[in-house]
């Protein structure tokens, strides 16, 4: 695992929620950069054992968070939506929840240079005035945390847990760092 900045130690001694310690796992992962491709990364596309995401993934210059979130809820053992690789889809994970809390799933809309609508989505560690602070992969071609504007949130879902961490809460965060504006 890579150091984690000073703001995020703190979640390196949380006992939960499970899919932010595989989150963890895999920090400071970072995509190749031209034709070349990580090795790791593709990888992700057969342990999620996803038949259409093996032969979808064929290049880390992909978009990759939806990848990455479906690797991390198949190792906490969290069921995955249809089609992971599309960041939208997670909108139908797990359970609703209004207010995002330690651990939940946080997807986003952004546009795209064309002008059309894409997603991402990354896991929830913080907040703070206006933003949230994501943990999630492809967030400047790598797996980091990265601080993304309230209002482009799209859904905010909870694992379906079968016994909820008692960890999971409301993190109050300083706002440092600039906003991320394209995951992509």
């Amino acid at each position: 695992m890579a150091a984690l900045p000073k703001q995020y130690q703190w979640l390196a001694n949380e006992a939960g929620p499970r899919m932010i310690k595989e989150a963890l796992a895999e920090l400071g992962t970072v995509e190749k950069t031209g034709a070349a491709n990580n090795p790791v990364i593709l990888s992700w596309a057969k342990e999620t054992g996803e038949k259409n995401v093996a032969q979808m993934y064929v290049a880390d210059s992909i978009p990759w968070c939806g990848l990455f979130m479906a690797l991390v809820a198949k190792r906490a053992e969290k069921k995955l939506v249809k089609d992971p690789l599309w960041a939208l889809n997670w909108g139908t994970f797990g359970v609703f929840t209004k207010t995002a809390m330690l651990g939940d799933v946080l997807v986003f809309v952004r546009r795209t240079a064309d002008g059309s609508r894409a997603g991402h989505v990354g896991l929830y560690v913080g907040e703070d005035d206006t933003a949230y602070h994501v943990l999630g992969g492809n967030q400047g071609d790598c797996v980091c945390v990265a601080r993304m504007a309230k209002n482009r949130l799209y859904a905010a879902r909870r694992p379906a847990y079968n016994l909820q961490p008692d960890n999971v809460r409301v993190v109050k965060l300083a706002a440092a760092g600039s906003l991320s504006h394209n995951e992509a």
